[in-house]
């Protein structure tokens, strides 16, 4: 792992590292995404995981991938791009599938938009699957604006997009 941005989370042993695509922990978050969303969708996903460059998710680019580690395993994680000048992607949340219902992906949303506003962006932007209720709800309960008709089907609009202003930062 290339760094770890905080020691300890949590008296859970919980700790978050920023890290590359290359990284051997992400492979599991990248395996297990892409074989649900191909069940999800009955097509292949994995090659749409690939679509953008993994630099896209570096620092030096205006992105992280970052990942929520419980005694040094991964158990959920997330990225963002660079959008625009002003706004950041979500990208690849994920929570493994024997972690799940524990605030994990919240956590990891919330680490990322932290990320994010410290890197200067003012507004969060991500999609989501139709298939994918979960994600729905989760983007719903911690503040984002769906940029759809809520009422509508899923299935009719395609993919869901959501944004979220982030608080401007105070200077120190």
């Amino acid at each position: 792992m290339t760094s770890v941005a905080q020691p300890q989370l949590s008296a859970s042993n919980l700790t978050i590292g920023q890290v590359t695509v290359a990284d051997p922990l992400v492979a599991p978050l990248l395996r297990e995404l892409g074989d649900e969303y191909s069940t999800r969708y009955g097509k292949d996903a994995h090659a749409e995981l690939a679509r953008y460059p993994d630099e896209e998710f570096t620092a030096a680019y205006g992105g992280v991938l970052l990942l929520l580690l419980e005694r040094g395993e991964p158990v959920a994680g997330g990225a963002f791009r660079r959008y625009d000048t002003n706004t950041a992607e979500l990208k690849r949340i994920w929570t493994h599938s024997a972690h799940r219902r524990r605030g994990l992906a919240r956590r990891v949303v919330e680490e990322l938009e932290h990320e994010a506003s410290t890197r200067g962006y003012h507004r969060i932007y991500l999609t989501t699957g139709p298939r994918q209720p979960e994600a729905r709800a989760l983007y719903l309960t911690t503040g984002y604006t769906p940029l759809f008709d809520t009422r509508a089907d899923p299935e009719t609009i395609g993919k869901l997009p959501f944004e979220k202003h982030l608080p401007a930062r105070l200077a120190p």
